[in-house]
């Protein structure tokens, strides 16, 4: 029997501004929506790609968590940045997030993104 799709949302990150959940579980797999730096309360964090990563990250981990995961789960990310000249900086916060764990990963220039921000990631998690 085909499983069902379910949909996973908390109110520590920010609401989903579109047709969209802020993540998916299907079986042992989460897929979450690309998350942007937008705090909890949907207001656009003040800061350069710096802050604006460490926000993106916030908002991811607070939907793994009402999955019951963690960064550690992560099998494949996908990294949009609006300008590649800022992927060092971007690279070092993911690493951070990340420690010694490394998944899979794809980072791609984008001409831009949803209310002109710097970054957005979307991941793929086992549960």
């Amino acid at each position: 029997m085909k499983q069902q799709p379910q949909i996973v949302s908390t109110n520590q990150a920010p609401a989903a501004i579109g047709p969209y959940s802020q993540a998916i579980k299907l079986g042992n797999l989460l897929f979450t929506s690309g998350q942007i730096p937008l705090n909890a309360e949907g207001a656009l964090v003040d800061g350069g790609i710096e802050e604006q990563t460490h926000q993106v990250f916030r908002n991811l981990q607070a939907v793994l968590a009402e999955a019951g995961a963690t960064l550690a789960d992560t099998v494949k990310a996908t990294v949009f940045i609006k300008d590649m000249n800022q992927f060092a900086a971007l690279n070092g916060i993911y690493a951070s997030y990340f420690g010694d764990h490394k998944p899979a990963r794809s980072t791609v220039e984008v001409a831009r993104l949803p209310k002109d921000v710097l970054v957005e990631i979307e991941l793929i998690v086992a549960i």
